[in-house]
């Protein structure tokens, strides 16, 4: 794990039990499709971050599949965290970008291909620390330590940038 992982927390934040973290997923979802995309999304802001529908393609089964997620902007690429709400395991959606980067994500604005990445180094310990400045990033080092490896730092870069 890397230092931005593992800082002692002042407290000991509380998570929701998982069946209500599953369910707002399901919630969540089930409001965009209902509004037709009126609900659901929204551009970050310096102090909250936005959230995007990413279109990603089944590691297993070749299938689309779609998850709504967290993030910010970097200049022109977007970042997430591979966080699945806090859980152990890594979140399905970037296991199948791992395994093909090649995405699409749903923004307020519009659609957008992306290629995704892992940040590293000192890339990812920036970007980590873009995510403690916002409303509830004091939480961050503390939520992160909850898991058995360091929380993946997912960069969605423009496809036409490459």
């Amino acid at each position: 794990m890397t230092s931005s992982d593992t800082a002692p927390a002042a407290h000991e934040p509380r998570l929701p039990p998982r069946w209500f973290i599953r369910t707002a997923w399901v919630v969540h979802r089930a409001l965009y499709t209902v509004s037709g995309g009126r609900v659901g999304l929204r551009a970050p802001s310096p102090t909250v971050y936005g959230m995007m529908r990413l279109h990603t393609t089944g590691r297993l089964s070749g299938e689309a599949r779609v998850a709504i997620v967290a993030y910010i902007e970097d200049g022109p690429d977007l970042v997430t965290l591979a966080m699945n709400g806090w859980d152990d395991p890594p979140p399905a959606w970037w296991l199948n970008l791992r395994a093909g980067p090649a995405a699409s994500v749903d923004l307020p604005d519009g659609p957008r291909d992306v290629i995704a990445r892992e940040a590293t180094g000192v890339e990812r310990e920036r970007l980590w620390a873009l995510w403690r400045t916002l409303d509830g990033g004091e939480d961050l080092d503390a939520h992160a330590a909850r898991r058995s490896r360091p929380t993946p730092v997912v960069v969605l870069s423009p496809a036409d940038a490459r």
